[in-house]
């Protein structure tokens, strides 16, 4: 059986006159409407079919899709006679904000408005009936791209007004995408002032309407009701921890596995669960990721198909310039690790670049995390979750991003790699300081631009809990452990130039070996092939309270490798002991030195 897969086609009705490809989810019809809740807020990732479930909402219920029963014959919600007797017989406001993007408040809030025109105008018809007096006709004709912010706040509202009195029934609300203007404007620097225009919109439409029926609405992230939300005490929320229509966005393992074998492509099951698979919504596990999935059927060959279908400038952002402590997490992660993290699935977008857990947040509601286990701890039973990358897309995307950090548009970070491996002292020293002068320049390691501040102060202004805490700066062993641990960002620095190395070596980080914990190993895959030497690299930021010079740094560095004995595990990996090297790397600001014991 052969598939006609219609790639990006959002349209419900011409999806199925079209014959194309579609996983029935009209039961999320029946679990919706038997809800009774009067506004629902559902978020998903990107390209998980909310769209196109709302498209299916629009034509199931809107009297513009009267005596369409069509469209759901074969379909399990035209199983049902109740809902066979309802379909098409309301008046459905259909809008979305997916491309209502903008670079200022003001040309933001004109795409708000244009959306609004066209809804007035698909709803000219109404102007021919007597019902409305002249001055209401006036006002419908008023309500257009021009209109005060005011007269924008009411329109839905008051379309709503229009509509019921016209068709004599209460007017279903559907907002596809509500939370894009709101990523933009957090962005480009108007969150603030948008947020109170939006306000004041969803009070109007969501609150204080008498002509609502039903409403849904759709986005990435959930906002926090003190941004956006606050009066709106009606609101249902459904996140991607929900019980709530856990399989009604995305592909279960069971429809992917089916579809695959209907193309001939089942023997590609095992890779399209690791490329593919690891979503995880409410209790329900293994749901693939439905762009990725019509695309690889379609192309019949892997790639990064959601990671590469839109910009991922926030999340690149959030990440890039975050914490140290922030960079190693993410480190842990692509290393295939996990971690434990408080979540609030609020997102207060003025908190992103202030609190941490708020970035896990938004990286578990973008779909980049997923759930692995959740904690309870304590009497009001806080709970901690344990996250993971999603999958092995999502892997590549963040390996692919981390590299763009260190590509200074030169053969500089390649050069270096090389150096290292051919045992050139002297190169090495020359690109790394390069790399380091042009990086360090640009890399916004403090979330300002052109901060002066050298990166392992910053660093160290991440862990000064323990100055508060009431160590002395004044203590040597203090500052030695503080200064220990600002060493941090250029251990991500230099682990971000080795990705490429990957197929070639075992890379691995801040693990036990001997009787410590080593910085970077790099354990030859082939550890037969002499020209591969096994490397451990030490990382120390100069601590002039015990170190008179960069070259006293490198030599701590070295003489912790031997004492601590690191070499054990190349050892035990089979690397040769005449094979293996040993990195000291001491950082002073933007300057580098580096050294070897041979």
């Amino acid at each position: 059986m052969g598939y006609n897969i219609s790639i990006g086609n959002q349209g419900f009705n011409d999806i199925r006159e079209s014959q194309s490809f579609y996983i029935d989810k009209t039961a999320f019809i029946k679990e919706w409407w038997d809800s009774r809740d009067i506004v629902t807020l559902i978020t998903r990732p990107r390209r998980f079919g909310k769209t196109l479930n709302m498209s299916m909402l629009n034509c199931f219920f809107s009297n513009g899709y009267a005596d369409r029963g069509d469209l759901f014959e074969g379909l399990s919600v035209w199983e049902d006679e109740r809902y066979r007797q309802i379909q098409g017989t309301y008046p459905v406001i259909f809008l979305s904000f997916a491309d209502v993007k903008a670079d200022n408040l003001k040309d933001a809030k004109q795409q708000v408005k244009m959306k609004i025109e066209e809804l007035y105008r698909n709803n000219r018809n109404l102007l021919d009936s007597e019902i409305f007096d002249d001055d209401e006709k006036l006002e419908f004709r008023q309500t257009n791209m021009r209109m005060d912010d005011a007269v924008c706040a009411m329109s839905v509202k008051q379309l709503c007004n229009y509509m019921s009195r016209y068709y004599r029934k209460k007017v279903i609300v559907l907002l596809d995408e509500y939370d894009t203007p709101m990523q933009e404007a957090y962005i480009h620097g108007y969150w603030e002032e948008f947020t109170s225009f939006m306000r004041s919109f969803f009070n109007s439409t969501f609150k204080t309407n008498p002509y609502l029926e039903r409403a849904v609405m759709t986005g990435i992230t959930r906002v926090s009701k003190e941004s956006i939300f606050s009066d709106l005490n009606n609101l249902a929320v459904v996140t991607t921890t929900s019980e709530r229509y856990s399989t009604c966005f995305g592909f279960t393992e069971e429809e992917v596995f089916k579809a695959l074998d209907d193309m001939d492509l089942g023997e590609h099951k095992p890779d399209v669960k690791r490329w593919y698979d690891g979503f995880v919504f409410g209790a329900h596990s293994d749901i693939y990721n439905p762009w990725s999935i019509l695309n690889f059927i379609k192309a019949r060959k892997f790639g990064s198909y959601w990671a590469d279908s839109s910009s991922n400038g926030l999340v690149n952002k959030l990440v890039k310039t975050g914490s140290p402590n922030l960079k190693k997490t993410m480190e842990i992660l692509i290393e295939g690790g996990v971690i434990e993290k408080r979540i609030d699935e609020q997102i207060v977008y003025n908190q992103l670049e202030k609190r941490e857990n708020a970035v896990w947040s938004l990286l578990l509601a973008s779909g980049y995390l997923r759930v692995v286990k959740i904690r309870y701890e304590g009497d009001f039973r806080k709970r901690y979750y344990t996250l993971k990358l999603t999958n092995k897309e999502v892997e590549q995307m963040f390996e692919i991003m981390i590299e763009e950090w260190f590509d200074n548009g030169s053969n500089m970070t390649g050069d270096f790699i090389e150096a290292m491996l051919a045992g050139d002292l002297y190169a090495m020293n020359s690109y790394m300081n390069d790399i380091a002068l042009d990086t360090f320049s640009s890399f916004d390691v403090a979330g300002k631009e052109e901060s002066r501040i050298r990166p392992e102060d910053l660093a160290s202004c991440y862990d000064c809990k323990g100055v508060a805490n009431g160590l002395s700066l004044n203590d040597s062993s203090n500052l030695y452990a503080m200064t220990r641990k600002s060493s941090r960002f250029y251990h991500g620095f230099v682990l971000g130039l080795m990705v490429d190395k990957r197929e070639d070596y075992i890379i691995k980080s801040n693990k036990e070996s001997g009787f410590g914990r080593y910085d970077v190993m790099m354990i030859p895959r082939d550890t037969e092939n002499s020209n591969l030497p096994g490397l451990i690299l030490e990382f120390k930021v100069i601590n002039h309270s015990m170190e008179k010079s960069l070259e006293e740094t490198v030599k701590s560095a070295l003489q912790q490798i031997e004492e601590k004995k690191y070499d054990t595990e190349l050892l035990k990996a089979g690397v040769k002991k005449e094979n293996i090297r040993h990195y000291g790397f001491a950082f002073e600001g933007k300057k580098v030195l580096i050294g070897t014991d041979e």
